[in-house]
C-alpha cells in the first residue's frame, strides 16, 4: 500500500541546522549563545514547582 500524497514531503536543504550552526560558531556576544549558557535559576517562591520537586526526590507529605 503506498502512503497518500499528503504524506510525502520534499526532502529539506537542512536551512534551519545551518542557521543554527551558523549563530553557533559566532564569536559575537549574542542572544542564542548568552541564553544557552546562562545558568539556569530556580524560584523559590513558586510553590507549585516546589511541591513537584518534592515529589521528583521522592519525599512524603
Amino acid at each position: 500500500m503506498t502512503k497518500h500524497l499528503a504524506d510525502h514531503r520534499t526532502a529539506s536543504e537542512g536551512g534551519r541546522l545551518q542557521n543554527f550552526l551558523r549563530l553557533e560558531r559566532s564569536q559575537s556576544p549574542t542572544a542564542p549563545r548568552i541564553l544557552h549558557q546562562r545558568p539556569q535559576s530556580r524560584s523559590d517562591d513558586n510553590p507549585r514547582l516546589q511541591h513537584f520537586l518534592r515529589i521528583e526526590r521522592g519525599e512524603q507529605a
